[in-house]
């Protein structure tokens, strides 16, 4: 009999949410209507920010943040290796140059001292905006991030997928991821593995009207509807696209927002029993490092393994673990490795993200999962890495 495999992440859908998405199909609106409009005043108040706009997806959301700055072909964007591929895609999305910055090797996240090394090699380009990514659900050091990015002349928009939730303290200020204090703009993604789901699902955050007047603008094909004009005429200034979250989405997306307490606490506690069951397989496997001013509400469990004294491949290892019913994945190649950008940048030195690489594994954490799961993997992970 096939055992029942732990996911490394899944949704957590409760008779609520299908009431709400069930209301809103009886409702007069299925898209552009009122609650994509709640979804994105609530979402704002929840993350401390002056606007959200909604859209069709977090990658989405990522190139309408570089249309919203008027990034231009030529420009540079610099983006950490480590991410997934819409980080650095948003950029060439619009004909910008990404400039790969390194990571620290053991938390994954750019720093001020590899995004100066990044600066290094901008080759005369403008740059326009650097993409610190929060991963994991630990958030980047993000002041010291834009002191160089304003230095530079350029802004800071944060790719935030994977922390919804998480809060900073830098200095004595207690601070939010999408709050925007220190950024442009925030990208969020409700996927279903992420913090809170809509299916497919994305938010920007801004303190910055005009932006946030832009995002919409260029969500919707680019239209405007001018005052004083008839009530069917609109007009396009310019193309856009066509990246609007649907009420139906909005809806499942404010059930799964007021839950968010509860599934923060949830993942909190996960990862608290998971960094305790852990210790003693400690050097061999060690949670990924925690910055001092980050308290994160982790969307990835993500474990640095070092395989080569282990005697065991990665393959091995998650092999091993699937067949004892835990799934689990890896975050992420590092994109300066793809096909694509080593054809258009060549081969790059970023041994920070080459070791994260060759270390990471995430292990299951969602808001469903049972206290007894987490002593199920960590049980599952040692028997993995045991000489066969």
């Amino acid at each position: 009999m096939s055992v029942p495999v732990l996911p490394y992440g899944r949704q957590t859908i409760e008779d609520d949410d299908i009431a709400a998405v069930a209301e809103a199909l009886r409702g007069d609106f299925l898209t552009t209507g009122p609650t994509v409009e709640r979804f994105e005043r609530v979402f704002a108040e929840t993350v401390g920010a002056r606007h959200a706009v909604a859209c069709a997806n977090g990658t989405a959301a990522l190139h309408l943040a570089m249309l919203a700055l008027d990034v231009q072909p030529g420009e540079a964007v610099v983006a950490p290796s480590i991410t997934f591929l819409a980080t650095a895609n948003c950029a060439r999305y619009v004909g910008a140059e990404v400039v790969f910055a390194d990571v620290d090797p053991d938390t994954g996240l750019m720093t001020p001292d590899t995004l100066a090394r990044a600066l290094e090699r901008l080759d005369g380009r403008r740059l326009r905006a650097v993409l610190p990514v929060h991963l994991r659900g630990d958030a980047a050091e993000l002041p010291a991030l834009e002191t160089l990015a304003q230095d530079a002349g350029a802004v800071l928009v944060e790719d935030a997928p994977h922390a919804l939730g998480t809060t900073m303290k830098f200095g004595n200020a207690t601070e939010q991821v999408g709050d925007v204090r220190h950024s442009a703009m925030a990208t969020f993604s409700f996927h279903p593995v992420k913090t809170i789901a809509t299916g497919e699902g994305g938010m920007v955050t801004t303190n910055d009207a005009a932006l946030a007047e832009r995002l919409r603008r260029m969500r919707s094909h680019g239209m405007v509807r001018p005052e004083g004009c008839e009530p069917w005429w609109y007009e396009m200034p310019e193309p856009g696209l066509n990246y609007r979250l649907p009420d139906v989405l909005c809806a499942l997306g404010l059930s799964q927002l007021a839950k968010l307490p509860r599934f923060a606490a949830r993942r909190r506690a996960l990862a608290s029993a998971y960094r305790e069951a852990l210790a003693p397989l400690a050097p061999l496997v060690r949670p990924a490092a925690q910055p001092a001013w980050s308290d994160p509400v982790l969307h990835l469990m993500t474990v640095l393994i070092d395989f080569e004294a282990a005697g065991r491949t990665r393959l091995q290892v998650v092999e091993a673990l699937r067949a004892r019913g835990v799934g689990s994945q890896v975050h992420y190649i590092p994109v300066h490795r793809q096909p694509y950008y080593r054809d258009r940048y060549g081969d790059l030195d970023l041994p920070g993200a080459e070791a994260w690489y060759a270390r990471c594994l995430s292990l299951p954490l969602y808001p469903g999962m049972e206290d007894a799961d987490v002593a199920r993997v960590v049980e599952a992970l040692q028997a993995a890495l045991s000489p066969t």
